[in-house]
């Protein structure tokens, strides 16, 4: 995987000319803040004009008015200026110590460790004060960056930061998930929290924030010189006598101590800390002071509060006073740092190199035969399992006289809506698997998949706007909906990646954009719907075959059956554009029309399958990597291995998913997110120490 190594912000030579202009430039964020905070507070849901909070504020205002400026608004704002300032800071210093300008809590999976661990807490029934809540999401949330930074190495380059990053929330989210439905009680109110909102019920929580925001700040202050002298380089940092390893582990404590303190206060509001740095920098560029970490932090906080700040009071604008309340501010932060990934990846230069060629040997046909029938027999043996094993265990007997329609009610009940389930999993994970298998060969990117290309994404945006505002939708309607979500996203991700001929950095990074754009639309839809839309909705996108029939699942057959003809016609094609950028071409291959020819196909799979079975994530990733492990890089051996290793690998996520807390289920998305992420992860580990 080639990664892109960002160098250190280097302050231009017209910048020393300007130094009196970040005065200027701080004053102006200053005032811009003001503005905003006022703003803020005299938007809500009660008729409290600014006249009314001016009284309150001057103590000249009646109860009524007063109890709502002083227990709502204003700790409400208060909130968005401490979380913006926080998360501002913890992105600056993360990226100046990685070297890496997507750094961030949410890229470090910080906000996914510290949901994780206050999930933990929370399953055991205590309940913590706010201090003792922070230190559980701060070793979470330090847990989890170690994780990620461990991963993908510090200044090793931006697309591995993010994958790791991803993948890693991906897998921690879904464990925390699985958490919420084991233990409904205890962890009532912790789904909400994780949309993140700053809206606050007195000052209790801010006052308890500020313990932490001091530490975290005068402690950056004492660590900036030395965190200055490593943008000059290890060994140069080490010639001023600089620790370089503690100064960085210690910045990283520093950086997870402040995004642990805003996680806890207002859940993971998303992006900031990676969008306030950016802005930052593009100042450093004419002022000097902003490319010191003692100045860009202090810019980056007020960018970060400017950023939650407008968010909120453009949510509260756009959207009447009474569906705001229910809109967390997370949502549109998180699509702010949408645009801005996809910016920066098309803007900005890839300096990836191309993947070297797959250097698996090809396996004898011995082997692959081998391989082959030994997959049919477990998949044979998962069938029968899926088919007897749930909520109600059945006889091997049960199902042969259902087969021959003998079966008595409650037989045929359980499996005539069991046996299209076991149908809907096994087939979406042979659609997704060979996917995978067909976007990873023409994107020539071991890590690619239809999830990480926001593909999936697209095509879930695309059904839960049908579910919700059409309820009454069939599985016709939905994986027309489902298709041309996808086809949307296939089309902003490949389009804006086709300058320079997908270059695979560029390719991830906007997937990556389009991806968080998709989650939070669907968050969006999801908070403004009726709440019974929303629970099905929320049912579907895990990942669920419930509910499914036979009629749901002809779609995804027909392009099944497509894919697998298409891929064994073209096995040659599939070999050579795999292989590099010259030998289609010297061979007289059309690669720009094959490439989207196969793209698309890859494209009609994952909508197939997202219709089906909603959104499963990472087994277009580990069926094509496990399948050329076994059996080579041809993919005519390739395909047949992946689409039974899809179809095992969801299958048994299904049944595990129907099996282990029976009568509740857990959906097979969420298992597949459990078994991907450690896989993916050690490919990412394995990878950066191939690139060594």
């Amino acid at each position: 995987m080639a990664v892109t190594t960002t160098a250190p912000a280097a302050p231009t030579p017209a910048a020393t000319s300007r130094k009196g202009g970040a005065v200027a430039v701080t004053a102006v964020l200053v005032l811009l803040v003001a503005v905003l905070a006022v703003a803020d507070i005299t938007q809500g849901t009660a008729h409290v004009g600014p006249g009314e909070v001016f009284k309150a504020l001057t103590g000249q205002a009646d109860s009524a008015d007063s109890s709502v400026v002083l227990a709502s608004r204003l700790p409400r704002m208060v909130a968005g200026i401490l979380v913006g300032a926080v998360l501002g800071m913890a992105g600056c210093a993360l990226q100046a110590v990685s070297r890496n300008v997507l750094a961030s809590p949410d890229t470090l999976a910080i906000n996914a460790g510290s949901y994780l661990a206050l999930g933990i807490v929370a399953t055991t029934g205590l309940s913590l004060p706010m201090f003792a809540s922070s230190g559980v999401a701060f070793v979470g949330g330090l847990a989890a960056a170690a994780i990620v930074l461990g991963m993908s190495g510090l200044g090793a380059g931006t697309v591995r930061l993010v994958l790791a990053g991803t993948a890693l929330t991906l897998g921690l989210t879904a464990v925390t998930e699985g958490l919420l439905l084991l233990f409904p009680v205890e962890t009532e109110g912790l789904h909400q929290w994780n949309q993140g909102s700053i809206a606050q019920n007195g000052f209790g929580g801010v006052l308890g924030m500020l313990p932490m925001l001091v530490v975290g700040l005068v402690g950056l202050m004492l660590v900036a010189r030395r965190v200055d002298a490593l943008a000059l380089g290890d060994d140069a940092a080490r010639g001023l006598g600089v620790n370089v390893r503690a100064t960085r582990v210690i910045t990283v404590v520093l950086a997870a101590l402040l995004s642990a303190a805003a996680v806890t206060l207002a859940g993971p509001i998303g992006f900031v800390g990676l969008v306030a740095p950016a802005v930052v920098r593009v100042l450093a560029r004419r002022y000097r002071e902003f490319a010191k970490v003692r100045g860009n932090v202090t810019a980056s906080a007020l960018t970060g509060i400017l950023l939650v700040l407008a968010s909120d009071v453009a949510l509260r604008t756009l959207v009447s006073a009474d569906t705001s309340v229910g809109v967390p501010t997370g949502v549109v932060t998180s699509l702010v740092g949408a645009v801005f990934l996809v910016t920066l990846a098309t803007r900005g230069r890839d300096l990836g190199a191309a993947s070297p060629p797959d250097k698996l040997r090809i396996r004898s046909r011995t082997v692959f035969v081998t391989v082959t029938a030994t997959l049919v027999v477990v998949l044979v043996v998962l069938v029968i399992a899926s088919v007897l094993l749930g909520d109600s265990m059945l006889l091997l007997g049960d199902v042969v006289n259902w087969a021959q329609n003998n079966a008595g009610r409650a037989v045929t009940f359980v499996l005539d809506t069991r046996v299209p389930r076991v149908c809907a999993a096994l087939l979406a994970g042979a659609a997704l698997a060979l996917a995978g298998t067909l976007i990873q060969a023409v994107t020539r990117n071991p890590l690619a998949e239809p999830g990480v290309m926001g593909v999936s994404g697209g095509a879930a945006l695309g059904a839960v706007l049908l579910v919700t505002s059409v309820p009454l939708a069939g599985p016709a309607e939905m994986a027309v909906a489902a298709f041309a979500g996808a086809a949307v996203a296939a089309v902003i991700v490949f389009g804006l990646s086709a300058r320079g001929g997908f270059q695979q950095n560029r390719l991830v990074l906007v997937g990556m954009g389009v991806a968080t754009a998709t989650t939070a639309l669907i968050s969006l839809l999801i908070v403004l719907t009726d709440p019974f839309n929303a629970t099905k909705a929320l049912t579907w996108l895990s990942g669920s075959t419930y509910g499914r029939s036979f009629p749901d699942l002809v779609p995804l057959g027909v392009f099944l059956l497509l894919g697998l003809v298409v891929a064994f016609v073209r096995r040659t094609e599939l070999d050579l554009i795999s292989l590099d950028e010259d030998t289609p071409r010297l061979l007289g291959l059309g690669l720009s029309r094959s490439r989207l020819g196969l793209l698309a196909l890859g494209v009609l799979l994952s909508a197939a399958a997202v219709a089906a079975a909603g959104t499963i994530a990472f087994v277009g990733l580990v069926a094509p990597h496990a399948a050329r492990a076994l059996v080579g890089r041809r993919h005519v051996r390739v395909v047949p291995v992946a689409v039974l290793l899809g179809a095992v690998l969801v299958g048994a996520a299904d049944v595990i998913g129907r099996t282990v807390i029976a009568p509740a289920q857990v959906g097979a998305g969420i298992v597949t997110a459990i078994i991907g992420t450690p896989y993916f992860l050690w490919l990412l580990a394995r990878s950066r120490a191939d690139a060594r």
